[in-house]
């Protein structure tokens, strides 16, 4: 299973650098978006991109129809989390949000693989021993 983290998503939805390969992740195989990453996405879509409920919602409701599943956060994954952002967050050098400590979360306790291009994510997710689908930034850089 892949887990896409929020920029992976929003890259996908907005149309930018990564979205073929992130086009080519859905299409391939097992997918799937933790709850507070897909929050996360809708967060930045609207208020930071301008994009309106109604257009984030058109386009992505056939994705969680079809090929895109939502992986809910108890309580289990809540500690982990809270674990893995005091041992990898600094709000300088490693500014991990909490959805992406929820998403190496959920990639751990599953034996799953991330996708995302967030370089902090990255090197957490190496360092916790987490497969990592390194992503285009905007910049066409790789984490």
């Amino acid at each position: 299973m892949i887990l896409l983290d929020a920029y992976a998503l929003v890259a996908f939805l907005a149309g930018e650098r990564a979205a073929a390969e992130v086009g080519g992740l859905l299409r391939g195989g097992e997918v799937a978006i933790p709850a507070p990453n897909l929050a996360e996405t809708l967060d930045v879509l609207q208020r930071v991109r301008g994009h309106s409920r109604t257009a984030i919602d058109g386009a992505l409701e056939p994705l969680l129809a079809t090929v895109l599943r939502v992986i809910p956060a108890g309580e289990s994954e809540a500690r982990l989390t809270a674990t893995l952002r005091v041992k990898h967050y600094d709000r300088k050098t490693s500014p991990l949000s909490l959805a992406d400590c929820f998403l190496l979360a959920i990639a751990k306790a599953a034996g799953a693989s991330i996708a995302t291009s967030d370089a902090p994510l990255a090197a957490a997710a190496r360092t916790e021993d987490v497969a990592l689908n390194a992503l285009r930034d905007s910049r066409g850089r790789r984490p």
